[in-house]
Parts: structure tokens; sequence; C-alpha cells
């Protein structure tokens, strides 16, 4: 609870069982959080076990992508606050009190892996993720002449409820970079919003995506191909 707001947690999950109880007891443990939303998306087997041992509340969604799990989890979240993380090891608990805190003047908390003095020895996050990443929220900086934005692929973000259910109706993104659709309908809604710097840290396993740099540049293009096809469409 955070002023009397009730939070929840979205945690999508495909391979992340030897972090994600651990990961759900460190964002409880911060005291702000009243329930975190497991999406189990097709996940390791032995995942659900995991889960069990906390109190979470798991669900599924069989439609492999990470936007699917994210809207998933979205229609189960009952909070007014919610925020997006993912289990894998990488995001701190501890940081929440960093997006509520911005909260109090912003209805969207994006976070940013890119200050250097918060980047833990042996986060994925390295030349050629950083500046990828960068380069690509600069663009859409720019094509959309907003408020500075240095990730584009930071997962850990907050949204209120009242904002949520204005860009709701337009989510078309099932896969990996749902995140930058979310991103460019709050642009494009005139909500208000503030980027600030995260810690992240080293991953628990292999992630399915940024583990391969072929992977991670692919959709690095399919991003920047979304931001400039969408400078010219109207929302329907």
């Amino acid at each position: 609870m955070w002023k009397n707001k009730k939070i929840s947690v979205i945690f999508p999950t495909y391979n992340e069982k030897k972090s994600i109880k651990t990961s759900i007891n460190d964002f409880f443990s911060s005291g702000y959080i009243d329930e975190i939303i497991v999406v189990n998306n097709n996940a390791a087997y032995g995942t659900s076990k995991e889960v069990s041992k906390t109190k979470a509340k798991e669900v599924y969604e069989h439609k492999q992508g990470y936007g699917h799990a994210i809207r998933k989890g979205l229609k189960f979240a009952s909070g007014d606050y919610i925020i997006l993380a993912e289990p894998d090891g990488t995001f701190l608990g501890r940081d929440i009190i960093k997006l509520l805190a911005y909260s109090d003047d912003f209805d969207v908390v994006f976070g940013s892996r890119t200050s250097r003095n918060l980047i833990w020895e042996g986060a994925n996050i390295g030349f050629f993720i950083k500046w990828g990443n960068v380069f690509i929220a600069k663009l859409m900086e720019l094509l959309y002449n907003t408020s500075i934005l240095t990730d584009v692929g930071c997962t850990m973000r907050l949204i209120k409820r009242s904002v949520l259910q204005k860009i709701e109706p337009y989510f078309t993104i099932g896969g990996s970079h749902f995140g930058v659709e979310m991103m460019l309908l709050i642009i494009k809604k005139n909500i208000n919003f503030m980027e600030i710097p995260l810690n992240y840290k080293k991953r628990v396993g292999k992630s399915s995506v940024t583990g391969s740099k072929i992977k991670a540049f692919l959709l690095g293009l399919v991003m920047i191909g979304f931001i400039i096809k969408n400078k010219f469409r109207k929302l329907r």
C-alpha cells in the first residue's frame, strides 16, 4: 500500500524457475506490495512449484510472448498502481520506492538501466545493448518531441490504473516489443511520465531474447520500424 493506494506487481515468467521465488519474496519485502501476479507463459517445468511457496498468485497465458503475458496479468491485477517487472533477479524490490515516490507527480514512471553507477557486475547491459537502447530511445524522443528517454527495453515501470484504462484498448502487440507500444501510446495520449534510473543486476539464467546478440539486434530493428511507422499512424 502507498498512501492508501493498492499496489500490484506483474511478473511474466518463462525461464525464471531458479530466481522466481527469491524475486517474489524480495519485492514483497519492500513493504509496499499488496499482490504479485505471476503470469506463467509456458514456463519451465517446476516454476509453478516455486511460485506456490510464496504469497504470489499464478495465472496462465498459453499464447507465447512477453506482450501476451503482460496483457493477461493486467486483467488480473487489482491495484490502483500497477508495477511491471521481471522475476529474473535483475531488478531489486527496494527500487519500488523510487517508482512510488515519482508517482506522486507522474501517472507513469519508466525505469532505465543505463546509469553506469547502478549497473552491477555481470549485468547483461554491455556496450551493444546499452547504447542500442539509448539510440532507439533518443529516436523516439526526437520523432515524438517528448521528455528525456534513455532506455526502451527496461521492463520495470509503474502505471496508474486510471491511465491504463485509457491505453489498454489500443494494445495490439503480443511479442517482445510490447513495452515500446505501451510507451508510444502513453506519449500519443499526452500522459505525463518520468524516466528514472534503477539498479540492474546479473540475470539468473539466460534470457530467451537478450541472451543472444543476434536476437537482440533483430528486436532492435523491429522496435525502430515500429516507432517510425507509428509516427504517422493515428489511434483508432
